[in-house]
């Protein structure tokens, strides 16, 4: 027997999160960020989709992941750097095997 490990599937809620991992741009002036942002969401996003589980985040301390309460439960963030973070849901299908499904939500600013 075998042991097969997958990499969780990352989706995007909005077209722009995803314009911006493909291409570093957003033609929408509502969601430009400066080139920095974009470098680090991007490394951000390829850890999530590099991750076995969502457990594989926990010792990665840079990233800081965390379940989010109150108005947000129901999402997890990681974070961008210590301003903006990428808020995301998490599935998992508990057949085997085990396929966890990553939809980023947002990159939000932390602190607005």
């Amino acid at each position: 027997m075998f042991l097969l490990i997958l990499n969780m599937i990352v989706t995007f809620e909005y077209d722009y999160l995803k314009t911006l991992y493909e291409t570093g741009k957003c033609s929408d002036k509502k969601h430009r960020f400066q080139p920095d942002i974009i470098k680090r969401y991007q490394k951000a996003v390829n850890f999530l989709k590099g991750a076995s589980c969502i457990e594989a985040l926990w010792p990665i301390r840079s990233l800081q992941y965390e379940i989010l309460l109150g108005n947000k439960a129901g999402l997890s963030s990681i974070r961008v750097n210590d301003q903006y973070r990428i808020e995301f849901s998490v599935t998992q299908n508990e057949k085997e095997p085990i396929l966890t499904i990553c939809n980023v939500v947002d990159l939000s600013n932390h602190y607005k």
